[in-house]
C-alpha cells in the first residue's frame, strides 16, 4: 500500500492518483532559479479517481477554471524556493479543496415571509400606487 492521504473520516485518495511535474520557476531564487526545477504542477485526474461522484461533481463546480477539458485538475506552486515546500504546498491545496467538496451543502429549507412583512408590502404598493395615479391627474408633473 502506497501513500494515502486521509480527506475525512472515510474519504482517502492515493498518492498514485496524483501526477507531479517539476518546471523552473520564476521569481525570488536568483541564479538557482534558473538551473532547478522548484515550481510543482500537480495533476489529479478527477473523473478516474476513487472518489464519490457527488464529490467528484463539487470539485469540477469549486474550481472550474483549473479543471482541462480532460477532467484534469491542476494546480501549480511556485511561491516558495525549494521543490519540496512547494510540493507540499501543493498537495496541500489539493487536500483543502477535496475537502471542500467532500462536505455536503445544506438543503435549504423553503420558507414564506410572515404577516407582518405581507403586511408592510401591501402597505407601500398602495402608497406608491397612489403617487402614480396622482401624477396621472396632474399634468403638470415633469415626471
Amino acid at each position: 500500500m502506497g501513500i494515502v492521504f486521509h480527506i475525512t473520516g472515510d474519504l482517502v485518495l492515493d498518492a498514485r492518483d496524483i501526477e507531479e511535474r517539476f518546471v523552473r520557476a520564476s521569481g525570488p531564487g536568483g541564479q538557482n532559479v534558473n538551473k532547478v526545477a522548484t515550481a510543482v504542477e500537480l495533476r489529479f485526474n478527477v473523473g478516474a479517481s476513487s472518489l464519490p461522484e457527488d464529490v467528484k461533481q463539487r470539485v469540477l463546480a469549486l474550481a472550474p477554471n483549473r479543471i482541462t477539458a480532460g477532467g484534469i485538475l491542476i494546480i501549480d506552486s511556485r511561491e516558495h524556493r525549494t521543490q519540496a515546500a512547494n510540493r507540499e504546498a501543493a498537495r496541500s491545496r489539493l487536500l483543502a479543496l477535496l475537502k471542500q467538496a467532500a462536505r455536503r451543502p445544506k438543503r435549504r429549507t423553503p420558507t414564506k415571509p410572515g404577516p407582518a412583512a405581507r403586511e408592510k408590502r401591501l402597505v407601500t404598493k398602495t402608497l406608491r400606487a397612489k403617487v402614480k395615479a396622482a401624477r396621472r391627474l396632474d399634468p403638470q408633473s415633469d415626471d
